[in-house]
């Protein structure tokens, strides 16, 4: 297999008197720049170079990938000093997150590496099918990532490969964007998945991410659940995620309201490779004015689901955040039918669990309802979570009953 751009023997890293070392050797994957000695030779060393992490005593602690430019100084790969990162060491890692994931699903489409809980830090891979979209979102793998695409296809059986560089992950450690195929001919168009009963469009070339969340699929089918015979509003709906998994579970109608209208293409053809096209509507406007107008407009929903994107990617966004949070659920509350269900989500890892669900009822009660939460939803096991790292459970949904 190809070899990996760096090999042994690797230069050394330390820490600094003051870090946590304990918390690396138990498990925690980062270590800051304010915990590392950048001295000289180590501010010399490139972006995404391996080396050997060792205590302020200078005892060796683990492999790591150093990227001096980067607030996330190291992050561990090994915590075998002697560990060599090389194609068959990738390849053993997407080896065992295949494992998992099969043993979650019997169609290959799912997140197959999340990142540092898969033991590939900075790495995401999203499979559809025989391709697989890889978010290359530290220096290290950006540097490898024709080893990683290598070890992918002979440890999975997928035989094309997007590299989809973008992202603010990206950005933060000093990498551009771009987007090609690693391996294999780009698809022609939309890739078909199936989730939840339905049918999804997801846009490998072109789309937000690497093309369709696969993290909201348990939420999709608890909401979907509660939406049999239901009329269902699913805003921020981007490629018909609750509105198409409701109508497969025989919800009566479902209106996907969101502003990209491409991502609202996506959902039609869905609804119709799903067979539900005459009970789906879509929408394209902003949702705040949206779900304004639809209290004007008098409309009422038995379920009503508001997914947006990260009001709050940053701790320095936190509370403008959870203001937004506030405001949307203030003004989808009243769209809801007496006793029936409001879906609000956040994928905003700033903002905790406790936080949010306290801003979205602020929200509720600000627009005189009240409900107590019947379900509290997470992203799925194909995305887990480090225990160590409380930043990998972004992922937040919750289910009032009004």
């Amino acid at each position: 297999m190809t070899p990996f751009p760096h090999l042994p023997p690797y230069p050394t890293v330390r820490l600094m008197p003051k870090a946590d070392a304990r918390a690396v050797r138990h498990g925690f994957p980062w270590v800051f720049a304010n915990e590392m000695v950048l001295d000289r030779r180590t501010k010399k060393l490139e972006a995404g170079s391996l080396a050997i992490l060792e205590d302020a005593e200078r005892r060796p602690m683990a492999v790591v990938t150093v990227n001096p430019e980067s607030k996330i100084a190291a992050r561990v790969l090994d915590r075998d000093p002697e560990a060599v990162i090389d194609g068959d060491w990738i390849a053993t890692k997407l080896a065992a997150a295949l494992r998992h994931r099969e043993a979650l699903f019997d169609k290959p489409f799912y997140r197959l590496v999340h990142a540092e809980a898969d033991g590939l830090p900075g790495v995401v891979i999203d499979r559809f099918g025989d391709i697989a979209v890889l978010q290359p979102n530290a220096a290290w793998a950006d540097a490898g990532a024709e080893t990683i695409a290598d070890a992918l296809l002979a440890a999975t059986g997928i035989r094309r490969v997007v590299l989809n560089g973008s992202g603010r992950a990206r950005g933060l450690e000093g990498l551009g964007e771009e987007l090609r195929m690693l391996r294999g001919d780009a698809p022609e168009g939309p890739v078909e998945v199936p989730m939840n009963g339905a049918v999804y469009m997801a846009d490998l070339m072109g789309g937000q991410k690497t093309g369709l969340f696969y993290d909201q699929r348990p939420n999709h089918a608890f909401a979907a659940g509660l939406s049999q015979g239901a009329r269902v509003l699913d805003v921020f709906s981007h490629v018909g995620g609750f509105g198409l998994a409701a109508l497969a579970r025989g919800a009566a109608s479902a209106l996907a309201v969101d502003g990209s209208a491409p991502a609202l293409e996506l959902a039609r053809k869905g609804a119709e490779a799903s067979g539900v096209a005459e009970r789906f509507e879509t929408r394209q406007d902003d949702a705040f004015d949206t779900l304004a107008a639809l209290d004007k407009e008098g409309r009422r929903f038995e379920v009503v689901v508001c997914d947006p994107p990260a009001f709050a990617p940053s701790k320095s966004a936190l509370e403008p955040g959870l203001r937004a949070y506030e405001r949307i659920a203030r003004l989808a509350a009243p769209l809801v039918e007496e006793g029936g269900y409001l879906v609000l989500c956040s994928c905003s890892h700033a903002a905790d669990l406790s936080k949010f669900r306290a801003a979205c009822a602020r929200g509720i009660g600000k627009a005189g309802r009240k409900g107590a939460i019947c379900y509290t939803g997470f992203a799925g096991a194909d995305h887990p979570v480090l225990p160590q790292l409380a930043e990998g459970g972004y992922l937040k949904a919750l289910v009032f009953r009004l």
